[in-house]
């Protein structure tokens, strides 16, 4: 009887795999792997913002307007709950960070007014640390959207697609907003101080 279902369970896992079970595991996975890296990178970015707003706030504490829209954005952002297989929460995720990164943009042109800020070292450690995790928020999403399509993809295929129905397996949502190309793009955030120009010749004397 012990031999009996040892032969059972090696059958059924042959099928399994046959039938695409394992590699809906393996890219499953792989989908919450490169979600939780995108949800890291923003915290990240979340995470600078009160130093950065603090940092221009000392230079520039006039702009009360624009400090207070990226405070209220990143509050807006941190506290999306987002369920990543869920398309409307997913929607909502996106958009609430597009107005944070719209915030930061305006942010960034509020800065040009102030030479003293932009040469200001804290403010230019905090630019750097910015720049470096806007760059691995494109990269982490761009992970995450190949993913999902790799998953997509093989749940969709025959006959993968019988074994992914009788498991309940279903086609993920992925960042499909119509905005998606802004919230994509990180904001502005090169504070170089521009090289003066070259003083013009004064003209030649008889």
């Amino acid at each position: 009887m012990r031999a009996l279902h040892v032969i059972l369970l090696a059958v059924t896992a042959m099928l399994l795999s046959g039938c695409g079970y394992n590699t809906i595991q393996v890219q499953d996975e792989a989908t919450t792997s490169a979600w939780s890296e995108v949800v890291n990178q923003y915290q990240r970015r979340a995470d600078l913002i009160p130093n950065l707003v603090n940092t221009v706030k000392g230079f520039a504490a006039q702009e009360q307007a624009v400090l207070i829209g990226v405070t209220e954005a990143r509050a807006r952002a941190t506290q999306t709950q987002v369920n990543a297989n869920d398309p409307a929460s997913l929607q909502q995720f996106q958009a609430a960070q597009g107005e944070l990164s719209s915030a930061l943009s305006r942010l960034m042109v509020v800065v040009e007014r102030y030479p003293e800020l932009k040469s200001d070292q804290n403010f230019r450690d905090l630019q750097a640390q910015l720049e470096g995790t806007e760059n691995r928020i494109t990269v982490a999403r761009n992970r995450y959207i190949q993913a999902v399509q790799d998953y997509n993809v093989t749940i969709r295929k025959f006959p993968v697609n019988l074994t992914a129905m009788l498991f309940g397996y279903d086609v993920k949502p992925n960042f499909t907003v119509e905005n998606e190309a802004a919230i994509a793009k990180p904001p502005t955030v090169d504070f170089a101080t521009p090289t003066a120009p070259a003083p013009t010749p004064a003209p030649a004397t008889n």
